[in-house]
């Protein structure tokens, strides 16, 4: 997806997305249903805890069509970026759930490891299978959809799904074993490799939102990059106090102050910061504010902001 400059292409992707995430979220619904009603019928934690996983799925697939219907707020006085940081709220929450579930799914693999019940495996074995296969479909269905490259929306419920898949295909090995050679404790085993999956799925899309939420610098921009893109741009002599943020995923700021030579006129100055914003498009960054000075203001070599109570630069007006 080249560096064209589309500004549609975000409504469009956002539209395709919620509508591939409704969609998604119904069949994993439904399928979960059927999943967590077998897991229980036939006595297998596998399919239980597969169930388990596709209901912190549907969660989060709810969750996410929920943030694209809150992101179409529009911005507001009291929220002037609108409501699309509650994706990453919904990233955090779902994240969360996910560690929780796969803790209980390891305690109660541990208790069937001690005394392996006894388990339906046909029944087993074909809710497996077709759990597969749903999950197939909509791997594919929000492969085909939506942008599951760049949205961490998007991205936690694909990563989700194929997480999913390895569920299924664990069920589906354990029931194989128990029916051919009478091993019980490969339920418990299957359930607790899905658990592992949904572990590391959970601590990462944790860790991701939660860097969204402490403002951290995101991933898809080289901070340096922009930094000398700044510093070579003629006129510009320094720049300072910079922060780069997202707002919520794909969505990145930036603001700085530019210390800008003396002799330039308004206009030029126009110029070379509409200039710099083009460029910063390409480093990923699509909102741009910046604070012009002119060379008064070159007081410390520190490009980030260093404000430990000593407010040097940022004159107090009495009223």
């Amino acid at each position: 997806m080249g560096h064209g400059h589309n500004h549609a292409h975000h409504d469009h992707t956002h539209g395709a997305n919620k509508k591939t995430l409704t969609i998604a979220f119904f069949i994993i619904t439904a399928y979960m249903i059927v999943e967590a009603v077998g897991g229980i019928l036939t006595n297998s934690l596998a399919l239980l805890s597969d169930a388990g996983h596709m209901l912190s799925d549907a969660i989060s697939l709810g969750v996410g069509v929920l943030a694209f219907k809150f992101g179409e707020k529009v911005a507001d006085y009291s929220r002037t970026y609108g409501y699309r940081r509650f994706e990453i709220l919904a990233a955090v929450f779902n994240g969360v759930t996910l560690i929780i579930i796969a803790i209980f799914i390891c305690i109660e693999a541990f208790e069937r490891f001690m005394n392996p019940p006894e388990i339906a495996t046909g029944g087993m074995l074909s809710i497996a299978i077709v759990g597969l296969l749903v999950n197939i479909l909509v791997a594919w269905i929000l492969m085909r959809g939506g942008d599951t490259h760049d949205n961490l929306n998007m991205r936690a419920a694909f990563l989700h799904v194929i997480g999913d898949m390895l569920g299924s295909v664990a069920a589906i090995v354990a029931a194989l074993f128990i029916m051919f050679l009478g091993w019980g404790w490969m339920d418990p085993l299957a359930s607790i490799i899905v658990a592992i999956i949904i572990l590391t799925g959970g601590y990462r899309v944790t860790k991701d939102s939660l860097h969204v939420l402490m403002e951290g610098t995101p991933r898809n921009v080289n901070i340096n990059e922009v930094i000398s893109l700044f510093k070579n741009t003629p006129g510009i002599i320094d720049i300072h106090d910079l922060h780069v943020w997202s707002i919520t995923s794909g969505q990145n700021a930036l603001s700085c102050h530019a210390v800008i030579e003396d002799h330039l006129s308004l206009k030029e100055i126009q110029e070379i910061l509409k200039k710099i914003e083009h460029d910063l498009l390409h480093l990923g960054i699509g909102h741009m504010t910046v604070q012009v000075e002119d060379s008064d203001h070159t007081h410390d070599n520190s490009v980030l902001c260093n404000n430990k109570g000593e407010h040097h630069h940022h004159h107090h007006h009495h009223h």
